[in-house]
Formats: structure tokens, sequence, C-alpha cells
């Protein structure tokens, strides 16, 4: 039986994303959708945990190397973050680059306000304009600043959360945004031990679990679910054929539930696959660059190659034989 996607029932995209993703034989739910206030600040908990190197050692890139960023991306762009969160990062690339303008995007609208606030508050001088939107999918940028240079940041290994043919297209995408003399400074997790890996996205303290969990919370909050939480667990797992990490949350015992008023079952043992963070040896970040219509321009890693900061330049678009 075909599904309808088109009942009154399902009358916004998380809606109607999250029946179509529940009705598969694997169910999945998009790792976008993590992202209401709840989801917001638990992540901005998770960036500080022992175990979750990324945020502070991407934090110790940009300070070292702010310098460099400026030589390789000139200043007075318009810099564009996609996902900006809490913008904890964007202080950092902003000194540096001394900005025309700040454009944050993030998924959670609330969240982006009260983030892009503060951050005005700190840079009195400086033109602060969010967008609230979902930024995987088209999003038109402030009129006033569409013929200015600008400047893309997409920081935190963002980018691992989709496949690679998924992370093509979405980097074409900032490459179409940004224009023909963007500059793009985009952070990207490197290969390692999996068992860093594992407990970077399972820490002692529960706080990823509680971020995973929040995602039903959030199906019974804003899409009138039954979902039974507590009968769900948290897993974190390094697949190593697809070089990722994936989130699942695993029924413990045999369930039914409604979303949106759709009836679904599960068995135990049976997942819902909740996000996958790929990672990159530095070649295969070139690659990627390349292949999306980027020039890489420098690469930086911490002293045990944790994770990576890329500068890459909009490459002309040029007939091919």
């Amino acid at each position: 039986m075909m599904l309808d996607l088109k009942s009154s029932t399902l009358s916004t995209p998380f809606a109607r994303d999250v029946v179509a993703g529940l009705s598969q034989p694997r169910k999945v739910i998009p790792a976008r959708y993590f992202y209401d206030r709840r989801g917001s600040e638990l992540f901005e908990e998770i960036t500080r945990l022992p175990e979750y190197y990324p945020t502070r050692t991407e934090i110790e890139l940009l300070e070292r190397h702010g310098g460099d960023i400026a030589r390789l991306t000139g200043k007075r762009r318009v810099v564009v973050e996609f996902g900006s969160g809490s913008s904890t990062k964007t202080p950092l690339l902003l000194a540096c680059v001394d900005p025309a303008a700040y454009v944050p995007i993030d998924i959670s609208a609330d969240f982006l306000r009260e983030s892009a606030a503060v951050l005005a508050a700190q840079h009195p001088g400086l033109e602060v304009l969010p967008v609230a939107g979902d930024f995987t999918r088209p999003l038109a940028l402030p009129r006033q600043l569409r013929d200015r240079p600008m400047l893309g940041f997409f920081p935190g290994s963002t980018i691992g959360n989709l496949d690679p043919a998924a992370a093509v297209d979405l980097l074409r995408a900032f490459r179409a945004t940004l224009g023909d003399e963007a500059r793009l400074v985009i952070g990207i997790d490197l290969r390692k031990n999996p068992r860093l890996l594992e407990a970077a996205y399972d820490d002692s303290a529960g706080i990823t679990a509680a971020f995973n969990l929040n995602l039903l919370d959030r199906l019974n909050r804003e899409l009138g679910g039954d979902v039974p939480v507590e009968a769900f667990e948290h897993r974190a797992t390094w697949n190593d054929a697809l070089g990722r990490i994936e989130m699942h949350l695993v029924a413990q015992r045999d369930l039914a539930f409604s979303v949106a008023g759709r009836r679904f079952t599960m068995a135990a043992g049976e997942t819902i696959h909740t996000e996958n963070s790929h990672k990159y040896a530095l070649e295969e970040a070139r690659l990627l660059a390349r292949t999306s219509g980027w020039t890489p321009l420098a690469a930086w890693t911490d002293a045990q190659a944790m994770f990576s900061l890329h500068v890459w330049g909009a490459a002309p678009e040029q007939l091919q034989p």
C-alpha cells in the first residue's frame, strides 16, 4: 500500500520525514531533527565533554591558524555560517577576517535568535542577519548581501553527517549559494582508532544518549506521539566498511506506538537509525573538495591528527573535455 504523505496530520516536513522514515523496513529519522531547543542545548553540553575531541581540537586549529586563514580568504567578506548553533567558534573566525556582515543559518529558530543576539552584542559594529532554516535545502541569503564576496563557514565536521554522494551535492549547493569568488572554511573529522570514535559518541556521562533519546521526546511533544522512550537504548558503533560512526535507538522489547496519527510496531532489538558521522583521510577530504566544485587551498591538523581544518576556494566553472 502506498504511503499517503499529503494528510493534514503531515503538514510539516518534520512530520512527513518522520512518518516516511518509520515506515521503511529499516527505520530512520534524519539527524537534522535532533535540533529542537532541547536538542541544541544537549549538543552544546556534548561539545564540552572530555570524550568529545572535535570541538576543542577545532578551536585550537582556528586559534593557531587564524592569520593563515585571513591571508587565504582576504578581509571584509560576508561570513555565512551553515548550522551555526551557539556560534561558539564564530568569534575566532570573525576576529581574523574582519567581516563585512555575518549570516548565521540554523534549523532551531529560537536558539538561533538568542545566539545571534549574543554575538551581535559582542560585535556592535557588525551587521548580523540570522536566517532560520534547513541548510540542506535551498535557502535564500538576505538580498542586500548577494553581490558581496562570501566566506562560508562550516565547522564541527557536520559534513560527516551526510553520505559522500549527499556531501558532494551539499558542497556544490554551497558553491552555488556563495558565488564565484567564494572561500569556504570547513572542519572535517579524520579516521582514527575506532575506540576513540565510539567513546566520543557514547560518553560516560550519558549526554549523547540523552541527545539521541530527546528525538523520541520530540516526536511525542510535536507530533502527538506516544512513543515509550524508556523502552529504547542509545547505541553508537563504528562501521568500518562505510567509514562512519552510526547512532541508533534500539528497542529493548516488542513495541507498538503512534506518531502523527500513524501506528508503528518494532521488534525487540530493532533500531531507528538516527545519525551517521563519516570520517575522512586527508586526501579523501581534498577529493571531496575537488568533486564538489572547490579547490583545496590549505589544510591543517592537530599533532595527533584527530581533526582537520581546511580552506577551499570556489573552483572556476570551465568547460571540460
